[in-house]
């Protein structure tokens, strides 16, 4: 048994926690649903439902998270904003899984490291939002807290928070995970042919020879190798990708938390890597007293408003063990404010000796507004917060692991600038965020590029 395996398994349970403690803490960014019956009626049913996802996938994933902790994998997450129950299509999700793919394949080829890939879908139905209600015209109706809870139509109706919404975001769920594993065990992802995972408009992109010359000479790489071996390279057909959400909708993460056969403790069963929102971080919050007691692992939103102290407290409260592999920390500055106050954080967790994995969400901290009514973000910043993010961490003496994108596969218009230069005026084209502007897969695949270059550049200096 190796190391990572032995303290994986080496930790003690709190014994003053249970799957539904968290009621008995204050819960913010909560709906009220109108109707207790019909509440309680849905969770009963929820609770009878089938796992979206397994124990021993959430121990895989817990062991790479740790390995990514070493500096021996990199994390790649991303998906969209908030998914939409009409977006369970096969087209939007095998695109999504493309995007992914493509990106992974860049980051492995230049940074030469393992990529751990983790969505942002089958279950990211939830978001928080900044007040309860919404005024247009004059009219104040409930706020559109994403399909889990009520949907975006601007009328009385719509906006009624419905129980029964989380049957459905269950069933989507499942269905977007079976169709996932089911091109992953069909090839979908087959290093022999990196090729195939290509978008129709990748060779529009000013970035598509780059990529082009990566993915011919990966493939290059594995028929070499199966030459001189004189037999196929095993596991390269297939790939492991894992699903995360924000736990934002306690009572549905409740509903699906779990004991399983031969293990100890609590999973939550409806995705592998839950997270904490930053509206939602609280050390005496309901949702910090939810996450502290599920074995998987679990992230936590990391604003500029969060204080070295309240960092410290956090992480005795969530990995009081010091697990490797359980806690990530994914960092949203802004690319104006990153600077400033990310250093004393790192300082204060590189001090204190405590085992995490740093991950750059950069597009949280620049969402902007534009004069003709779009909510966007600029290119520019985000690549910028990223490139920071990378010096920050060498300069303080830790690592930045992974990074956390909001992005799709389709040809969307929603954040300015990259590649195309995209303005303003192009919002209007393809916007169809019904929350926050995502990445399109050209500016995704950029940022892409972008790591490994930082990447080699910061490392150039220690090779000489």
């Amino acid at each position: 048994m190796s190391n990572t395996d032995r303290n994986l398994r080496a930790v003690n349970l709190p014994t003053d926690w249970a799957p539904a403690s968290w009621r008995s803490r204050t819960a913010v960014q909560m709906p009220t649903y109108p109707d207790a019956e019909a509440l309680e009626s849905a969770l009963g049913e929820l609770r009878q439902l089938p796992p979206l996802v397994t124990s021993w996938e959430i121990f895989s994933l817990k062991k790479q998270l740790a390995e990514a902790q070493e500096g021996k994998r990199f994390l790649l997450q991303g998906g969209d904003c908030a998914e939409s129950f009409s977006d369970c299509e096969s087209g939007l999700i095998s695109n999504r899984l493309k995007v992914l793919l493509q990106m992974s394949l860049v980051l492995v080829h230049g940074l030469r490291l393992p990529v751990v890939r983790v969505g942002r879908f089958a279950g990211q139905y939830a978001k928080p939002r900044s007040t309860d209600t919404e005024t247009r015209d004059g009219v104040t109706l409930p706020s559109y807290r994403g399909d889990l809870v009520n949907q975006p139509e601007f009328t009385a109706e719509a906006r009624i928070p419905d129980p029964r919404r989380m049957i459905k975001a269950h069933a989507r769920s499942a269905m977007t995970m079976n169709f996932v594993r089911a091109l992953i065990d069909g090839g979908f992802a087959d290093l022999h042919h990196p090729e195939y995972w290509n978008l129709n408009w990748v060779g529009y992109s000013p970035n598509a020879n780059e990529y082009q010359q990566m993915a011919t000479s990966i493939g290059d790489a594995v028929r070499f190798m199966e030459t001189l071996a004189g037999s196929e390279v095993h596991n390269l057909n297939r790939i492991d990708f894992y699903t995360s959400h924000e736990a934002l909708l306690l009572p549905y993460e409740e509903a699906l938390t779990r004991e399983v056969p031969r293990q100890w403790g609590w999973f939550n069963l409806s995705t592998h890597y839950p997270w904490i929102g930053m509206r939602t971080a609280a050390v005496d919050g309901a949702h910090v007293e939810y996450l502290r007691g599920v074995r998987n692992p679990i992230a936590l939103k990391v604003g500029p408003s969060v204080n070295p102290d309240q960092l410290l407290r956090l992480i005795d409260i969530l990995n009081p063990e010091d697990e490797p592999g359980r806690l990530t920390f994914i960092h949203r500055m802004g690319a104006a404010q990153i600077a400033e106050k990310l250093p004393p954080l790192l300082d204060a967790v590189r001090r204190d000796g405590r085992r995490v994995l740093w991950v750059c969400d950069p597009m949280h901290g620049n969402t902007e507004s534009t004069s003709n009514g779009y909510k966007t973000r600029r290119f520019d910043n985000i690549r910028g917060e990223v490139e920071q993010s990378f010096d920050l961490h060498a300069a303080a003496g830790t690592r930045l692991g992974g990074v956390h994108l909001e992005l799709t596969g389709e040809d969307v218009t929603e954040c300015t600038g990259g590649a195309r230069e995209l303005t303003d005026v192009d919002l209007e084209r393809a916007y169809r965020s019904t929350v926050d502007p995502r990445l399109n897969y050209e500016q995704s695949l950029e940022i892409a590029m972008s790591i490994v270059r930082k990447q080699n550049q910061l490392a150039a200096p220690a090779a000489r």
